[in-house]
């Protein structure tokens, strides 16, 4: 199959939909797709390009895939991606510091999806995607079967997008529309009422974040318990609460377990992380450690001497930060209603609660019941997530499959 991926952000700037978008390319490419990508994002200049592109190794891993610019990039291993080429076009604004929007290359991108290369257009979407969602009038005026997937939750914008009113006209027009999870696919059905939604993940090398079955096993007989969050340091990830959560269980852990000693990593940056550190510091945290960011392979390896990872994220569309550490065997703490419910069931894989106050309590809880937590532990290390690149790319080709079927294109 011939597929354009449509996307404002891909490498080499760094977030969720960057990452995914540039690792989906090269897994549907190893799989033996014809794969082109066309971006605002620039290059080593803005100047507009046209290159092929493999897959690199194991770099810094952007954030969001995971940890919002926190902690690691791009895409699975070497070995498992360097079956696959991607032509990437870069289409920037040629204004030093513009953010990859370009909204003077639709004539450009017209004569390349009207060429017959193409057998499908899938455009994936932030909270604001102005280029993306050009590029989707653009397949759409040049005869190619589309597809778009959500990666964010539409919540305060809402209002805004039912105005646009593009995901409606989308739907009338035959797009196959989808979000990274059932929570993210509710969202997008309110601004397009009676669509079908389906849900299309994010996907994980599951191979490369699952630990060696000694270290999986051995744990560190201290009276330790090791708490992971890896998150873009930005106020809509929360990262004040995730403080106050630590604090709070501290303090209950105190009143029915003080022998236990907690110890937590917030791994990743942004602009917010001073003010943690010095929030941490005013109230004597000095159990909490903000590393910043790291690599992928130090992330994976922090994971594999840990115990929980914690997150009070409230507008998660997926989190696959979390499901990374779910996948490494760490029981996962989080808010529920989020993305991650599709992952991580309550009493199954972690804990899910409906305010960070009984957040906090569910992690002392667990901390002061070292079988619970071997017990939720020993579940995800024994039962890898459904969410594998392979997994999701034969997802992904379906809707495909199906944008085709809408479009007319194919029985």
């Amino acid at each position: 199959m011939r597929v354009a991926l449509l996307s404002d952000c891909y490498l080499p700037r760094l977030g969720g939909i960057e990452v995914q978008v540039h690792d989906l390319a090269h897994r549907l490419a190893a799989a033996g797709h014809e794969v082109e990508v066309v971006t605002a994002t620039a290059g080593q200049t803005r100047e507009h390009t046209m290159s092929p592109e493999t897959a690199p190794g194991s770099g810094p891993r952007g954030s969001g895939t995971a940890a919002g610019t926190a902690a690691g990039t791009a895409a699975g291993t070497a070995e498992a991606l360097a079956a696959g080429s991607v032509t990437v076009h870069r289409l920037p604004l040629p204004v030093p510091g513009a953010p990859p929007v370009n909204p003077f290359v639709k004539d450009e991108v017209r004569a390349l999806l009207g060429s017959g290369r193409f057998d499908v257009a899938h455009a994936h979407m932030g909270v604001v995607s102005p280029f993306a969602t050009d590029m989707v009038g653009v397949a759409l005026d040049a005869g190619v079967p589309s597809a778009v997937t959500w990666h964010c939750v539409i919540d305060r914008s809402a209002p805004v997008f039912r105005l646009l009113g593009h995901a409606r006209r989308w739907q009338g027009a035959g797009v196959a529309l989808s979000a990274v999870s059932s929570m993210a696919a509710a969202r997008v059905g309110r601004i397009a009422p009676g669509a079908d939604v389906h849900v299309l993940g994010n996907g994980i090398d599951v191979e490369h974040w699952r630990p060696p079955v000694e270290l999986g096993t051995e744990r560190a007989d201290d009276g330790a318990v090791r708490v992971v969050s890896a998150l873009r340091f930005v106020l809509r990830k929360r990262p004040g609460a995730l403080v106050d959560v630590l604090r709070t269980a501290r303090e209950r852990l105190d009143e029915v377990a003080p022998e236990v000693r907690l110890e937590a990593h917030l791994v990743g940056d942004g602009p917010q992380r001073r003010l943690v550190r010095a929030r941490l510091d005013r109230n004597g945290m000095d159990w909490v450690h903000t590393p910043g960011r790291v690599t992928r392979d130090e992330l994976r390896d922090l994971h594999w001497r840990s115990d929980a990872y914690l997150t009070t994220a409230r507008l998660e569309a997926f989190g696959i930060a979390a499901l990374e550490a779910r996948t490494a065997g760490l029981a996962v703490l989080a808010r529920r209603g989020t993305g991650l419910d599709d992952f991580v069931v309550d009493g199954r894989d972690g804990i899910l609660r409906s305010s960070d106050d009984d957040l906090a309590t569910g992690l002392a809880e667990l901390a002061a019941r070292p079988e619970e937590l071997a017990r939720l532990r020993a579940h995800n290390l024994a039962t890898p997530p459904e969410q594998s690149w392979e997994s999701v790319v034969e997802a992904t080709l379906d809707e495909y499959a199906r944008a085709r079927r809408l479009h007319g294109s194919a029985p």
